[in-house]
């Protein structure tokens, strides 16, 4: 909206770029354009403004599809004035000149013409195809049909109104509808995830298993090798056996060798000593075997004295006496 300023009983107007502006006095036109700033009298000035920017047009509409199921379309329409003069004089695009505010609102009816002419198409095309391909084919169908008749229609040349662009935003059926049409899309991923899950605890069983065997294996290969150890534990226990029993089987030998050998030489040298006793008692009978009787009996009694005990006392009778001398005088003879 352009800026109207009071000096007296003159107005200024100060116009922008995007507001075609129109100033007729006494029916002629004064100035008329964008952008446009000048002095006019309220009293006999008629202005009127006109937007040449693009506007945004967003639309919300109810339709029914060929299987009876009500949908909500969402389109935006993208339109602007391209003829403002032309829209001046079929719209009520004035403002007070006092003010510079408008007095009607001419975008609405725009606005309105807009609405009425996408929903006609969007419409028809819903009517002839069903939910499910309304929901996902119809939406590129639906734009380009739209677009189509927004710019070939005749009723916005007339106003002036050009349209820039057609979208649709959304086809969206009834909440309960929509979720069940959903669903079977909820179960199929539903199903992905359990299929997952299952194939996650099948794995893990898979890994539970493996771990199990691996322990398994393990335990076994323990097992083999304690087996081994005994083994060779106890081989090496025969052998210890083995080689002490053969020690001592040695060292028996040797001492039975030793004994033999002393044995021997205690058998050589008793024997040797009796053979040299043997030999001295030969030789002591060959001495006393040329000896008197006399001699002998003196020998004798001198070695029966020494081996008779210790005698404190001797007491010689006169039988004792007479008949030693009897013996003595008889072995003189």
């Amino acid at each position: 909206m352009a800026d109207v300023t009071k000096l007296l009983f003159l107005r200024h107007l100060r116009g922008t770029p995007t507001v075609w502006v129109r100033f007729q006095k006494r029916g002629r036109t004064m100035k008329e354009g964008t952008g446009q700033s000048f002095w006019y009298r309220p009293l006999t000035a008629v202005l009127s403004e006109v937007p040449v920017d693009d506007r945004e047009l967003p639309l919300m509409f109810h339709a029914r599809t060929a299987d009876f199921a009500d949908v909500t379309v969402q389109a935006t329409v993208t339109y602007r004035i391209a003829d403002p003069a032309l829209a001046a004089t079929r719209l009520d695009f004035s403002v007070d000149p006092y003010h510079g505010q408008a007095r009607a609102r001419p975008l609405d009816q725009v606005a309105t013409l807009l609405t009425e002419l996408a929903q006609q198409p969007a419409l028809d095309l819903l009517a002839r195809v069903p939910l499910a391909d309304a929901l996902t084919r119809a939406i590129t169908e639906i734009r380009e049909a739209v677009a189509a008749a927004l710019s070939s229609d005749a009723r916005l040349a007339d106003v002036g109104a050009e349209v820039v662009s057609a979208r649709v935003v959304a086809i969206r059926p009834e909440p309960e509808m929509e979720r069940s049409l959903q669903t079977p899309t909820r179960e199929a991923v539903q199903q992905d995830a359990d299929k997952a899950t299952y194939a996650r605890r099948a794995q893990a069983v898979e890994q539970e298993r493996a771990i199990a065997e691996n322990e398994l294996q393990n335990k076994i290969e323990l097992a083999r090798r304690e087996q081994q150890l005994v083994e060779q534990k106890g081989a090496n226990d025969r052998r210890r056996a083995e080689l002490t029993a053969a020690a001592d089987l040695a060292a028996a030998q040797g001492e039975a060798e030793k004994a033999r050998t002393l044995a021997a030489a205690q058998a050589d040298r008793v024997r040797d000593v009796g053979a040299a006793e043997a030999d001295a008692e030969a030789a002591r009978m060959a001495v006393y075997r040329d000896l008197p009787t006399s001699v002998l009996h003196a020998l004798a009694l001198r070695e029966l004295a020494g081996q008779l005990p210790e005698i404190g006392q001797l007491t010689v009778t006169p039988d004792l006496l007479s008949g030693a001398l009897a013996r003595l005088a008889e072995g003189q003879r």
